[in-house]
């Protein structure tokens, strides 16, 4: 065993410590550190505890030292029974002690029970416990209202973004842009949007406004030509060209425009601006009679002509009747028809040639030579014609006598008579035949 001052070893048998010469101890001494202990674990009726502080620590071991010092002597059997007497009495009251405190905080959790059920069954105890479902009611709400308050500046973000970069924002940004006068920004702009949809018209419109507003049509025009050529088919960007031109009184194009357009659906789509080219019902070439031309169109509207080979115009001959062609020679007809909406067609032409046939000089009987008395000459006149003839040796003319009967000539003198044959429709006059008749010399 060790000395409990000084730490050295004691021998077996020895009763006093051979280095501080202190008396061994048989019977431990009572330390109140124990019950400190005891009293901090065990806890009180109400639960309370307290942490042991060092202070106190350090006291109760100094005044263990102390009672220690002091009780260096030796013990005899009935001190040491009643010291164990003690002990067995202070456990057993400790045990007591600790039963009756368990039942005490037994008790108490059934007079708790009992109380909180009275209180759960009192009114006020409904009206607080209504009380604050409805405030975890409201609380779940606000923080539901927040979460979808939160998704929805998310989703808000997310579709501006999204608008930002698509083909409508662009445009917006675009128009703003052109607005300003800031064309190349706008230019910019509207390429990205043809880039995003080359399909919708709005982002040529707006290419080509930037070129309007510099007074380069030409340049307009060409960025609207350029998209139809790799999009033939879409109605959408031929319906924007057509307002192009309409809106700078450019009708006369619009016809050019959908004069090679074979898509039906972008024909049908602009149906308004079509306007056929004017048919002529005479096929053109050459004719050896008076010939009429009539002139229609699928589309309706005005008709208007030319026979000079001049253009057409709304100023030129209004077409009403059908076109006489009664002279020889060529005639060049220019047409064009205008549709209910102004817009005019493209030229249509035809070219004919009206060469009347001639026929030969008239035959006249009898033929030049003597002759007495009186006589009868006979004119051959074919269909369609009218002979005139003189007998004083003029060239006949529709001014001369007209043919009608063979005519009684008296040779009293030298007759020379003229006859020619005058088309009944053109007018046009054959060659002249002329004979000569004298008196026959009487015999003597």
């Amino acid at each position: 065993m060790k000395c409990v001052h000084c730490g050295a070893n004691i021998p077996d048998g020895q009763l006093i410590c051979p280095r501080c010469n202190a008396e061994v101890q048989m019977v431990p001494d009572y330390n109140p550190l124990d019950d400190v202990l005891a009293r901090e674990v065990k806890g009180s009726v109400e639960g309370a505890t307290r942490q042991i502080q060092t202070e106190d620590v350090r006291r109760q071991r100094q005044m263990s030292q102390t009672q220690s010092v002091r009780s260096t002597r030796v013990l005899n059997e009935n001190e040491m029974e009643r010291l164990r007497e003690a002990r067995r009495e202070n456990l057993r009251r400790s045990k007591e002690q600790q039963n009756r405190r368990q039942a005490e905080r037994q008790q108490t959790g059934r007079m708790r029970g009992e109380t909180g059920n009275l209180r759960k069954n009192s009114p006020e105890y409904r009206r607080i416990q209504q009380m604050k479902r409805r405030e975890a009611a409201k609380k779940k709400r606000r923080n539901l209202l927040l979460v979808l308050f939160s998704i929805i500046c998310l989703i808000g973000v997310g579709i501006y973004v999204i608008y930002q970069n698509s083909y409508t924002g662009v445009m917006k940004k675009g128009m703003g842009a052109l607005q300003e006068d800031n064309y190349e920004v706008a230019q910019k702009y509207f390429d990205r949007a043809v880039i995003k949809d080359k399909s919708r018209p709005e982002a040529y419109k707006g290419l080509a406004d930037i070129y309007v507003d510099q007074g380069e049509l030409d340049s307009a025009e060409s960025v609207y030509l350029t998209a139809l050529e790799t999009q033939p088919s879409n109605e959408k960007l031929y319906e924007a060209v057509i307002d192009f031109y309409v809106k700078n009184d450019e009708l006369d194009k619009i016809s050019v425009l959908l004069e090679d357009c074979s898509d039906s659906k972008v024909l049908k789509a602009v149906k308004k601006y079509v306007s056929t080219a004017p048919e002529f019902s005479l096929k053109e070439g050459s004719y050896t009679e008076v010939q009429q031309v009539s002139l229609s169109s699928s589309t309706g509207g005005d008709i208007y002509y030319t026979t000079d080979g001049s253009e057409p115009t709304t100023t030129s001959q209004k077409y009403s009747d059908a076109i006489l062609l009664q002279e020889e020679g060529v005639t060049e007809i220019r047409a064009i028809a205008v549709n209910k909406a102004g817009v005019p067609s493209v030229v249509a032409s035809a070219k004919y040639t009206i060469a009347f046939p001639v026929a030969d000089a008239p035959a006249v009987s009898p033929s030049t030579g003597a002759y007495s008395g009186t006589i009868q000459v006979t004119v051959t006149v074919p269909d369609g014609y009218t002979a005139y003839y003189t007998t004083d040796g003029s060239v006949p003319g529709k001014g001369a006598t007209k043919y009608t009967a063979p005519v009684d000539l008296r040779l009293d003198a030298k007759v020379t008579f003229n006859v020619v044959l005058i088309n009944n429709q053109n007018g046009k006059s054959t060659a002249m035949t002329s004979k000569t008749y004298i008196p026959k010399p009487s015999a003597e």
